[in-house]
């Protein structure tokens, strides 16, 4: 469950279109268009509706399919993975657990040490640098 309760209302005041559709709508930016897939500045990165710190440079690598991943979350008591059957396939789905915001989806052909691919849309999180 989610921390922060906002109507819709509320987070469309407070998040760009394109935030709110990704976050809200479960929407996905196009590949190699956001703003940190190829990104590898030291810092965290935080999600872009709540500021919850999500997942650390640190585990951040290029898996060449144009959005950010991450071979873990920071922690993942700050995250929720979820079925997601849509588009006629299965995947799992990523939140943020303090507001709910939709954030990408996680893959098992990541590299070691967790053969995790945590594929996020830039435009879900903030990147803040160390």
């Amino acid at each position: 469950m989610s921390n922060i309760i906002k109507t819709e209302e509320e987070w469309k005041k407070v998040l760009s279109k394109e935030q709110y559709h990704v976050l809200r709508e479960k929407g996905t930016e196009k590949p190699f268009t956001g703003e940190y897939w190829n990104n590898f500045e030291k810092g965290v990165y935080k999600c872009a509706a709540c500021g919850e710190v999500l997942f650390e440079s640190d585990t951040k690598f290029d898996a060449g399919c144009g959005w950010p991943s991450f071979y873990k979350a920071i922690d993942k008591s700050k995250i929720i993975e979820r079925d997601d059957f849509s588009y006629g396939m299965h995947r799992i789905e990523v939140l943020c657990k303090n507001c709910g915001g939709h954030l990408g989806h996680v893959f098992d052909d990541g590299p070691q040490p967790t053969g995790l691919r945590y594929c996020i849309n830039s435009v879900s999180i903030k990147f803040e640098k160390k």
